[in-house]
């Protein structure tokens, strides 16, 4: 009756113990969480703000890198497109350079161009100024790859501002081979171009002679009234109309006139 008493004493002994055994390794698993957190915690709060500011002002930094290096890609490929429009625009404009100005001082009279075209009431109604006499002499020349023979018929002609004059030139073609020839002029001095009108000129035409073919062309101009009243003028008694006559070629590219 004993024995059995005793074991059963034993065995619930050993089953308190046991559980006691595990009690105690709960405790200690729980106390070991409880300090990571809170060792985990007084770190967070030991840790200086500026140091976690730092880590984010990082990231925030290089996103705005990376926005600054965009906008500066994008600016850099508008600045490029408008270059190379300027670019295109300054070649088309080298081009058409030489026709618009020559255009321009036949307009103006600048750089001793005469004025092109005449105004038809002005020719009819202008008062020639009787006691202004000017002298207009006549020169022609011939560019050294031009084989023409051209010369003035006349070497002056005297007349007033406000008067009509007609004046010839004669081209001849001494070769074997049909030449087209074509011309740029230009008034001496060059302030008076301005008052030097063509009625009728053989200028920056094409003139096509035949093998040995002689031709006169004429020059119909009058000199603008207003010459006279222009202060720069007082002394210009002398004008000197020249012509130049070039091979026409292809490409051939004919000096400005009044600075060739």
């Amino acid at each position: 009756m004993l024995l059995p008493f005793l074991l059963r004493g034993c065995t619930a002994k050993h089953y308190v113990q046991q559980a006691l055994s595990r009690t105690r390794l709960c405790i200690n698993c729980c106390n070991i969480r409880g300090l990571a957190t809170s060792s985990g915690q007084l770190f967070l709060r030991r840790t200086p703000q500026r140091f976690l500011n730092q880590s984010r002002g990082t990231k925030t930094h290089k996103r705005k890198h990376q926005n600054q290096e965009d906008d500066w890609k994008k600016r850099n490929k508008t600045v490029l497109t408008y270059i190379a429009a300027a670019g295109v625009g300054m070649i088309g404009l080298s081009y058409a350079a030489v026709p618009l100005y020559r255009l321009y001082c036949q307009a103006s009279g600048l750089g001793g161009t005469a004025v092109a075209g005449h105004n038809t009431d002005q020719v009819e109604t202008m008062k020639p100024v009787r006691d202004r006499i000017i002298k207009v002499t006549f020169n022609a020349d011939t560019h050294a790859s031009m084989q023409w023979n051209f010369r003035p018929q006349q070497s002056e002609i005297y007349l007033v501002p406000g008067e009509t004059a007609l004046a010839f030139y004669k081209a001849r073609n001494p070769t074997d081979k049909p030449v087209i020839g074509i011309s740029t002029y230009n008034v001496v001095p060059f302030e008076a171009g301005q008052y030097f009108n063509k009625i009728q000129c053989f200028c920056f035409e094409e003139q096509r002679l035949n093998p040995h073919e002689e031709v006169d062309m004429p020059v119909f101009f009058y000199i603008d009234p207003e010459f006279d009243d222009d202060p720069r003028m007082a002394r210009v008694d002398t004008i000197i109309l020249s012509y130049t006559f070039f091979e026409a070629k292809e490409g051939q590219q004919l000096p400005i006139p009044g600075y060739s």
